[in-house]
């Protein structure tokens, strides 16, 4: 590939994985107007949610509509071709952390509509959902730099995100069982905190692919320690 050719195709990846840093963005401004609706209790903001929705599905058509041609047409190999390979699974990680975030808000209209009691813990939800955000931003970070050491780091911290799931749903339990009245609300909150859950495991994904176009090493699946090993 010749200087010009090559200068073209940088350009073009350039492109492409700024393009996922947009989605990336609404992804994260979903979740977070999403947590913002279910603190407040807000019909409007969940529907702003829900509405942003499509503007997400549009742009990972976009991207693949992108990675498929720049496939197409120049045949990268080794680390051009994991990079495109990733961002495709990074832009599908980040679609369906938009569509949990859409489910949160979803969520909160029913919610609201059942005229469920203010008392439910609603409000301790947004450790965990603090904490899927931030991850699922420090995961976009890692991607823009290509860190695989943030990438790690990530994969440690969603274990603190099962913890408060875990502990949150231990705490739904026991507002069941003394007051059967709530069992439907806590059903529903419960669905919201394994949808922040699963938007911490999205950003978990990613932290994956990063380490993947960097070293080469597929880390799925794998036990932390074994990962730590591959990056050094």
């Amino acid at each position: 590939m010749d200087k010009h050719i090559s200068s073209q195709f940088d350009n073009e990846l350039t492109g492409v994985s700024t393009r996922v840093l947009e989605l990336g963005g609404l992804v994260e401004s979903q979740t977070r107007h999403a947590v913002y609706a279910l603190a407040q209790f807000s019909s409007e903001v969940a529907e702003q949610v829900i509405a942003s929705e499509k503007q997400v599905n549009q742009l990972e058509i976009e991207i693949d509509r992108e990675l498929a041609s720049i496939i197409a047409r120049r045949q990268p190999t080794a680390r051009d071709l994991r990079l495109l390979m990733a961002i495709s699974k990074i832009t599908g990680n980040l679609e369906r952390a938009g569509d949990e975030a859409e489910r949160i808000a979803r969520m909160v209209k029913q919610i609201l509509e059942g005229g469920t009691p203010r008392n439910l813990p609603s409000s301790e939800l947004r450790i965990a959902a603090d904490l899927a955000t931030g991850l699922l931003r420090k995961a976009l970070d890692a991607f823009a730099r290509l860190d695989v050491n943030m990438a790690v780091t990530i994969l440690k911290e969603d274990d603190l995100i099962d913890a408060e799931f875990n502990g949150f749903v231990r705490k739904l339990i026991t507002y069941m069982m003394e007051d059967p009245r709530t069992i439907s609300a806590s059903l529903d909150l419960l669905f919201v905190a394994k949808a922040i859950e699963r938007i911490g495991d999205h950003a978990k994904n990613i932290a994956e692919f990063v380490i993947y176009v960097v070293k080469g090493a597929d880390v799925r699946h794998t036990a932390l320690t074994e990962i730590e090993k591959a990056v050094q």
